[in-house]
């Protein structure tokens, strides 16, 4: 009697594990690939899935978006320039048969076909072009990658270089750069201004020159700006207009 119990017991939490494995829950972002007898049936779910004890073996497949980080790579750019670069990749499984019947792990195979792409296509570059293109360089990418993995049934959506780590040499000497380029900046402004400033004297001295009346109200106008300083002493001289007017004055009053 006692063995027949665990007999029975045997049985009923084998057949519990079978029912158990034969029923899966899908949900809304993952798909089963079924099997059957090794051989593929189809993609399952989402929802609930009844699957043939035994028989059937079914394979779960996530269709969210996946981001991986490709690890730092060196790369050596066309100008002889040796950096280290990192990205991240942006992908998501488009058919679940595929992921799991053409390629044995699509994730390991993904970012490994990131990291040689990555080197490939950067190493084309020369560093000028790998600092200030990312944008071009990024669609490269894109579409480079997802040609390679579209029969795993793998839809790269977006690639985008992180960081380009320099060599401390090359820091120094594009800081250098920059520095110069600013002090020439400086030099080309300020050259400009002196340049506007002496064309709008040049044609302040052609007015004055034309109309001797403006000179005069120049001239009492910088006695104004002076008088309205507080504390000083201002000696400016006699407008020989003025003296020549005094000289006649004087002429006429002794004859």
């Amino acid at each position: 009697m006692p063995q027949f119990l665990v007999l029975f017991v045997l049985v009923v939490f084998i057949g519990l594990s079978i029912l158990a494995n034969a029923i899966r829950v899908v949900r809304e972002y993952e798909r089963l690939v079924v099997f059957r007898l090794g051989r593929l049936i189809g993609e399952k779910g989402p929802g609930l899935v009844i699957l043939i004890p035994i028989v059937d073996r079914a394979v779960k497949v996530g269709l969210r978006t996946v981001t991986m980080d490709v690890p730092p790579q060196d790369i050596i750019t066309r100008d002889n320039v040796t950096v280290k670069v990192n990205a991240v990749i942006y992908f998501r499984v488009v058919d679940s048969r595929d992921a799991v019947v053409q390629v044995e792990n699509y994730l390991y195979a993904t970012s490994q076909i990131a990291q040689t792409t990555l080197r490939s296509i950067l190493g084309q570059q020369e560093l000028d072009e790998l600092l200030s293109e990312r944008e071009k360089l990024n669609l490269a990418l894109q579409q480079v990658i997802d040609r390679q993995t579209e029969p795993w049934g793998i839809k790269v959506t977006n690639v985008e270089v992180k960081n380009v780590d320099l060599p401390q040499e090359m820091q120094r000497a594009i800081a250098r750069q920059a520095e110069a380029e600013r002090e020439r900046r400086a030099k080309v402004i300020n050259a400009e201004g002196e340049f506007q400033a002496a064309a709008r004297l040049a044609e302040a001295a052609g007015v004055i020159a034309k109309e001797p009346a403006a000179m005069q109200l120049r001239y009492l106008q910088t006695l104004s700006e002076i008088a309205t300083e507080n504390n000083s002493t201002t000696l400016f001289p006699i407008p020989i207009d003025l003296l020549s007017a005094l000289s006649g004055l004087a002429r006429k009053a002794g004859s």
